[in-house]
Order: C-alpha cells, then sequence, then structure tokens
C-alpha cells in the first residue's frame, strides 16, 4: 500500500502536464480567437486584437481609448492509452481482469480569457488581462491496468495581470506586468489493481496554493519602418507553494505539501506587410522546461513524503501565418504551426500522454462598425505517435512496467471572440 501512495502523489507531476496536452506541456496556448486562426503566428506583435498583451505587454501601445475583449475557446480531444505490457512488482506478474485500454481519455474543455486597455495619453497605456494558462482534465475508464497511475486528473488557474506600456519613440515600446495567480490541482487513482485488489479503493489527491503565485511579464515591440514589427515577450517562471491533503478510501485525510515552480516563456514574432491587404506574419516560442527537475513532497511535519521527478525537455513552437483583407469589414486568416513537445518517451506516463504535434488553423474577423468587432478561429492539432515505456528503472515508478501505444488521433479547437471600443 505504501508504494501505491508513493507512485500516487509521484503522479501530481503528471497531473500538472496533463492538464494541458495542446500547448506543450501544460502551457494552455489557447488564450485568443483572432490568433488561434493564424496558428498563434505574430502573437508578439501589434494587431487589432488586445490579446497579443498577454504575450507581448508593449503591443498594447497603439490602442486608442477603452477597449475590451473576450475570447471564448473550446476543445475536443481525443486520445486512447493502449497498454501492450502492464505488470505491478519486480516479479512480473501481469495486470488481469482489466481492459488494458484506458478508452478516450479527452475531456472537452473551456478556455476562457479576457482583456481591457485604456489609453492613459499618447505615451501610456494601462491595461489587464485574466487568463487560464494552465488547466485540463483528463478521465480514462475508472477500471484499466493504468488505473493505479490515473481514474480522473484536473487542474484550474486563474491568472489576473495589471501592465502598462509607453511608447517611448515613434518605433520604440516597452510593457511590464505583475501576474498574480491561483491553481488547483485534483487527482484520483486506484490503490491497487486486481487481482492483488479486487475492489481497489479510490486514492484522492487534492492541493491548492492559497497564498497565490507571483510572477512578471515583460515586452518590447520595435518598429523599424512602416509596415513591420518585431515583438518580443517574456512571462516569468511562478512559484506555487501547495497544500492539501491525500486520502485513501475511508482512511483520515493526510495532509501534504509541495512547492512546484511554473516555467518561463520567452516569444518572439515578427509581423510584415506585404501589399495593404495582405500581411504575413511568424512566431517562435521558447519554453523552460529543463528547469523541471525533481519536486519533494512533505507532510506538515516536514517529513519528505516522495519525489515529483519531471526531468523534462525544453519546449519549442514554431508558427507562420498570414491575413487578407477581402473587403473593409472582413479579415480571413490561415496558419501553420509545429511543437516540440518537452514530454518524450523516456518521461512520458498514462497521465500525460503528450507528443510533438502539426497545426492547422483558420480563422475570420467581422468589423460591424468602429466599436463592435467579432472574430471566430478554428485549428485541427495532428499528433505524432508515442509510447509509454515505464519499466522498473524509470525514476518515478519503482518495480513497474507499463508500456504501450499512446493514440492521440485528434484535437479540435474552436474560438469565438469580440471587441468594444469606446
Amino acid at each position: 500500500m505504501s508504494r501505491y501512495l508513493t507512485i500516487t502523489i509521484a503522479s501530481l507531476s503528471s497531473l500538472l502536464i496533463a492538464s494541458s496536452a495542446y500547448g506543450g506541456a501544460f502551457a494552455v496556448r489557447e488564450q485568443s480567437s483572432w490568433y488561434q486562426g493564424l496558428s498563434f503566428a505574430g502573437n508578439a506583435t501589434h494587431s487589432k486584437s488586445l490579446s497579443s498583451m498577454y504575450w507581448n505587454p508593449a503591443t498594447m501601445t497603439g490602442h486608442e481609448g477603452w477597449q475590451g475583449e473576450t475570447s471564448q475557446t473550446v476543445v475536443f480531444p481525443n486520445a486512447t492509452v493502449s497498454l501492450d505490457v502492464a505488470t505491478i512488482d519486480l516479479i512480473g506478474i501481469p495486470i488481469v481482469d482489466v481492459p488494458y485500454s484506458s478508452g478516450d481519455i479527452g475531456v472537452d474543455a473551456w478556455v476562457p480569457a479576457s482583456y481591457s486597455t485604456w489609453q492613459a495619453n499618447d505615451r501610456v497605456t494601462l491595461g489587464v488581462s485574466t487568463n487560464a494558462p494552465f488547466g485540463f482534465e483528463t478521465k480514462p475508464r475508472i477500471e484499466w491496468a493504468g488505473q493505479t497511475y490515473a481514474r480522473s486528473s484536473r487542474v484550474l488557474t486563474v491568472n489576473v495581470t495589471p501592465m502598462a506600456s509607453v511608447k517611448l519613440t515613434e518605433k520604440f515600446s516597452v510593457g511590464a506586468g505583475v501576474q498574480v495567480e491561483y491553481i488547483q490541482v485534483r487527482l484520483k487513482s486506484a490503490a491497487g489493481v486486481p487481482p492483488i485488489v479486487p475492489k481497489a479503493p479510490t486514492v484522492e489527491l487534492r492541493g491548492e496554493d492559497n497564498n497565490l503565485g507571483v510572477g512578471a511579464t515583460l515586452g518590447a515591440l520595435f518598429r523599424p519602418w512602416e509596415g513591420t514589427q518585431f515583438g518580443i515577450g517574456y512571462r516569468s517562471p511562478i512559484e506555487h507553494n501547495l497544500k492539501g491533503r491525500l486520502v485513501v478510501g475511508g482512511d483520515p485525510p493526510l495532509p501534504i505539501r509541495a512547492t512546484i515552480v511554473m516555467p518561463e516563456t520567452v516569444t518572439v514574432s515578427f509581423q510584415q506587410e506585404l501589399t495593404e491587404e495582405w500581411r504575413g506574419m511568424g512566431t517562435f516560442e521558447w519554453t523552460h522546461w529543463s528547469r523541471f527537475g525533481t519536486f519533494p513532497v512533505f507532510n506538515l511535519q516536514g517529513q519528505m513524503v516522495a519525489d515529483l521527478p519531471f526531468q523534462y525537455n525544453d519546449g519549442y513552437f514554431l508558427s507562420l501565418g498570414t491575413e487578407y483583407d477581402f473587403h473593409q469589414r472582413v479579415t480571413g486568416r490561415f496558419g501553420l504551426a509545429y511543437e516540440w513537445s518537452p514530454i518524450d518517451e523516456h518521461n512520458r506516463t498514462p497521465r500525460l500522454p503528450d507528443s510533438n504535434r502539426f497545426w492547422l488553423s483558420a480563422g475570420l474577423s467581422y468589423f460591424h462598425n468602429e466599436w463592435i468587432e467579432v472574430d471566430v478561429g478554428y485549428s485541427h492539432l495532428f499528433p505524432e505517435s508515442s509510447n509509454i515505456n515505464i519499466n522498473p528503472a524509470h525514476p518515478a515508478y519503482e518495480g513497474i512496467t507499463i508500456q504501450g501505444p499512446v493514440k492521440n488521433t485528434h484535437v479540435d479547437i474552436v474560438s469565438v471572440g469580440g471587441r468594444l471600443k469606446f
């Protein structure tokens, strides 16, 4: 039983990652209906959309008066873990009497985002954004060969970032902001599998950061000549001190705590006017996932209960997109992207069947009048085939073997947003 508790606590690391298998590790990328249609190409440069301030606060410069924007995105994932081998100890006793397939672990998710800016004067613009930068849900069938690792997973975050931008010259602007973030984690697993535990009780782990995590965001925007933009944005690491409990069946809860640090992200974008109606743009993003090593978990007496082994690689994202003004009221856009996941066969778990993926996106904006605009965006993701290869030498699962393919068949993302200008 103690080994199962260690596995369950170690799964907290996988839970955080499974929260957003659609933005590279657990970073939810879907923060903008406008840029959804571009596969997020050019998202750190200035456009009619306020949402670029999420990646680069300097892009607020140029938004006149008061403006507000909302983005509502729904993600439709589909993924199945189909195990070939599943054993529970060094002797190699196979797991029996339960399906070796997880079924579809994807859970449809809603990702909201909102933005607001106010032009204080000709040079200074103030703004605030509200986002869910981390958060998703996976849910395999209750009884399956991997039930000691995953019965359900859920993460919820809320990030509020007040920020300001300053136009230093006609060609150069800078911006900065303070991130305030809340996180809540919920994990359910089983304390065993048949035939060792015929009716395995549920092991539930809950944790949240009651003190809120604090970080920074910085950015710069450069317009060397008319029609050309270069932008760079930085979102800092955020430390979360989680407190929660671990409950096995009807046993009394065990209070636990853990400190985790979300990785920093750097986004670099360009935008180029090709004609008066046609624009091209691109983005490269780096996320410092390799800072995720191993984090200890303690009880309230300060005794270490388990380690959270991550050992991830850095994550990378590259996209190219284009926009065309078909009419003064209608703009269409298209984008392609490729994402290198920080997860590979050496650190992939049943809670995180994440892999490299190709993006294909399209979108449309309708400018009803001078103060109402509507955006729609759609993306179809093509995940690459991948495998889970947990064996007795794996740092997280002593004496356990789980091996088999992951069928990440597809992900569909639909986003609708709009802006009001005063």
